[in-house]
């Protein structure tokens, strides 16, 4: 298993993409502000419930395989931690209203998720 997971193709990469899908999260996020700001009713859409669930349900996957399998390799702990605190405050977020922070809260739950990839890649490096 080990070669599976240290090799090229999907799994060495995970944590490119993840960090990948947090960039996107966080375009999703001032987007969604900016477009709040020009137009509350194309904002609307992107302000679905589902929309941001299904998000944070591939965050949290793709976060937690990535994270696990980076100290599977190389058994430091500090990346886990430090994107589960990003995945905890994202968590957090989505439970407050769109008034109320979220927007800020995300932002910075994804950071850390996005900080915890990079420290995670260059451990496995």
């Amino acid at each position: 298993m080990h070669s599976t997971v240290t090799g090229s193709g999907f799994w060495p990469q995970l944590d490119r993409y993840a960090i990948g899908l947090s960039g996107l999260c966080m375009v999703h996020c001032f987007g969604t502000t900016v477009l709040l700001a020009l137009a509350a009713s194309a904002g609307g859409l992107l302000l679905h419930p589902l929309f941001h669930e299904i998000g944070l349900g591939l965050a949290i996957l793709m976060g937690g395989l990535a994270l696990i399998r980076g100290v599977l390799i190389h058994g430091y702990f500090m990346p886990i931690g430090v994107g589960s605190v990003g995945l905890g405050v994202m968590i957090g977020a989505l439970t407050l209203p769109h008034s109320g922070g979220e927007t800020l809260w995300t932002l910075v739950g994804v950071g850390l998720l996005a900080l915890g990839h990079d420290l995670n890649q260059r451990a496995t490096h």
